[in-house]
Formats: C-alpha cells, sequence, structure tokens
C-alpha cells in the first residue's frame, strides 16, 4: 500500500501543492511535521520521481505565507493578548525587553527561530505583536525560508541519493545518532 501512494503521491503536481500547504500550515500548528514531508518529498527527487527545482520553490513560498499569516495574526491579536497575559510590573517589564530584543535583533530572531521547533510560531506572532516593521520582518522571513526549503530539500535529496541501495546505511546511522 506504501508503494503505490508513493508512486501516485510522487508522480502527481499536487506533490508541490500539498508541500506548500504543509508548509504554510505548520506555523499555525506546529505538530504538521513539514520538515519530514518536504525531506521525504526530497528522497523521491532523489529518485527521480520529483523535481528539485519545483520542490524548493513551493517549500520556501508556503512556509513565507504561513509565516505572514501569523505575523499578521500576532498585529492583530498581539496588543489585546499582552494586556491580558502581562499585567503586573514585572510581566511588562518582560514584554519591553522583548520588544527592544525584536527591534534590535528581529530579523537575526526570524531567522534563527525557522530553524527551531515550534520557536517559528512564536517569534513571528510576537514579531507582529511587537509591531516589528513588516518589510523588515518579510525580508528575515524570505531568506529563512529559503534557506530551509534548501536545508531541508538537499538533507532529503542527498540522503535519498547516497542510500538509495543500501537501506541498512541510513538504519545504522539512525542508530548512531
Amino acid at each position: 500500500m506504501f508503494d503505490w501512494l508513493t508512486t501516485v503521491v510522487s508522480a502527481s503536481p499536487v506533490t508541490y501543492v500539498a508541500v506548500l500547504a504543509v508548509a504554510a500550515v505548520d506555523v499555525l500548528c506546529p505538530i504538521i511535521p513539514a520538515e519530514t514531508v518536504l525531506i521525504a518529498s526530497a528522497v523521491l527527487a532523489a529518485r527521480g520521481d520529483l523535481s528539485l527545482w519545483f520542490l524548493i520553490p513551493a517549500a520556501a513560498i508556503g512556509g513565507f505565507t504561513g509565516d505572514n499569516i501569523v505575523f499578521f495574526l500576532g498585529r492583530r491579536l498581539g496588543d489585546p493578548a499582552a494586556r491580558k497575559l502581562f499585567k503586573s510590573e514585572r510581566a511588562q517589564e518582560r514584554l519591553d525587553w522583548a520588544e527592544r530584543a525584536i527591534g534590535r535583533h528581529g530579523a537575526v530572531l526570524i531567522v534563527v527561530a525557522r530553524f527551531l521547533p515550534g520557536g517559528r510560531s512564536g517569534t513571528t506572532f510576537a514579531a507582529g505583536g511587537l509591531d516589528m516593521a513588516w518589510r523588515r520582518f518579510a525580508t528575515a522571513d524570505a531568506a529563512a525560508a529559503i534557506a530551509w526549503a534548501v536545508y531541508a530539500s538537499m538533507l532529503g535529496y542527498i540522503g535519498g541519493a547516497s542510500f538509495q541501495h543500501s537501506l541498512w546505511k541510513p538504519a545504522l546511522a539512525a542508530l548512531a545518532v
């Protein structure tokens, strides 16, 4: 059954749309495995079933789109949530610190958070809620989404090509790790 599903999915242009959608939704629901889907799709690309030249842009565009949705949710919902959650003086000091950190290091935080499990969701929401300039956010996020898409795709592609005829090697590597 899995071989049939792999054949159907890997032979279809719908796969690129699925990768785009999963990459976009992952930021809203971090338990959706965007990296796993992208790496698995890149393994299929290594077999010749998909094109890496379509896969990478699909993942990057999906990630960028999802991040921008969450950024604007933060912009819209951030202030009311902050007022409710950060009532005490100490909590307000932490919020002020976060706002200064976003102001000074926002672009770096956006790029680094892309590679941290769950970090992307909180950081993009906070960037919107703490009024980071959208142009600055979009520039950093585009760089982060492209870097992530290339990294995860190449990981799957190189791994898929390297281990195509010897499945014991990845099992041994996983066991070692």
